[in-house]
């Protein structure tokens, strides 16, 4: 008779920032205040008296900028929906590895719940692992380091042990393809019927600090040289590719206003200098997130509608198109056989 195998058991944790959904003031607070306490404060001194203020100040400022536009934020929907696919896809997999792990794949967020931090601390002693999966793909202490932050404040020492999360996403090959490949696929045919316009492509990410407020280099991980990279990455594939219709690409960084000197090149610099050239149409995507959510679908869109080209379109992040979700997996899939391999090496 065949011995029977315990099979060991991980979590896979889809994670991101989180919006509100059902927006209202009450509702944005505990997020402003996490966002406060978890990024700004990283670079900005904020005594703990302040804290509710600027939050209350910022909830309500969102508050009326959304409800004015009739904006309802779609990340955690998006996020929801590419946490089943890719509990779909695993499960489906052949991998040898599923002969001795079990796999569950949950969602969890940095500012709204279920929160990452108490999803890690609730279930640590119910898992063998984690692998936790940002859904951004170039990290700093703005973004997907946040993830990182907090895996090392609820495991301390251990977290090298127990908790894998996926890093540097963005230097992979096979996501610009993708990327790539999901750019011209979701081009309006009206750019491939008129190749005689000029046309220029915004690439949007978030940006980071270059020096802060006393023009030293931060002092934090800002993913600075990781931002560069991957946008010359991308510029290069998608100039060479047969189907480009682009004159020219341009990064769109979204910044903040606090903290030193931020990335220059900005969306609304781009958008200036493609105005100013003389430039037919613009075309949008947000290749520095998964998941579209108020920074992408709601500010950045509306910069583009407001510049007021002939043509225009944004093209929506990844989010769950099938081919994002097959890579999405495989990348899960190393980072468990690698934590796998880890443990049984130690133990």
């Amino acid at each position: 008779m065949d011995r029977l195998v315990t099979k060991k058991k991980y979590a896979v944790i889809v994670t991101t920032y989180g919006e509100v959904e059902g927006v209202t003031i009450r509702s944005l607070w505990p997020s402003s205040r996490k966002i406060l306490r978890a990024v700004t404060r990283q670079i900005v001194h904020i005594p703990e008296a302040l804290i509710y203020f600027i939050a209350d100040y910022r909830s309500t400022k969102h508050y009326f900028k959304w409800k004015s536009n009739r904006y309802n934020s779609s990340l955690l929907a998006i996020n929801r929906a590419q946490t089943e696919r890719l509990a779909s896809l695993l499960a489906l997999s052949d991998n040898v590895i599923f002969e001795t792990v079990e796999i569950t794949v949950l969602d969890a967020y940095y500012f709204v719940q279920p929160y990452l931090e108490e999803t890690l601390q609730k279930l640590r002693f119910q898992y063998d692992g984690f692998v936790v999966v940002p859904m951004i793909p170039v990290e700093s202490a703005f973004s997907c380091g946040v993830a990182c932050q907090m895996v090392s404040e609820a495991y301390g020492d251990s977290a090298f042990l127990q908790v894998r999360v996926l890093r540097k996403l963005w230097d992979d090959a096979r996501l610009h393809q993708l990327y790539t490949d999901y750019l011209f696929e979701q081009l309006s045919p009206v750019f491939r019927q008129h190749r005689e316009l000029k046309v220029g492509l915004v690439l949007v990410i978030h940006g980071t600090l270059v020096t802060d407020r006393f023009g030293e280099p931060p002092a934090l991980f800002t993913g600075l040289p990781e931002t560069i990279a991957f946008f010359d990455a991308m510029k290069s594939i998608i100039l060479k590719d047969p189907e480009n219709i682009f004159y020219d690409v341009r990064q769109g960084c979204i910044n903040h206003s606090r903290g030193g000197v931020w990335t220059s090149d900005t969306i609304e610099k781009a958008l200036y200098d493609f105005k100013s050239e003389e430039y037919d149409g613009v075309v949008m995507f947000p290749y520095g997130f998964f998941a579209d959510n108020s920074e992408t679908e709601f500010d950045s869109r509306k910069k583009l509608d407001e510049a007021g080209f002939p043509f225009s379109q944004y093209i929506r992040c990844i989010n769950d198109a099938p081919s994002f979700g097959k890579w999405l997996a495989s990348k899960v899939l190393e980072g468990i056989t690698t934590l796998n391999k880890l443990q049984c090496t130690i133990n």
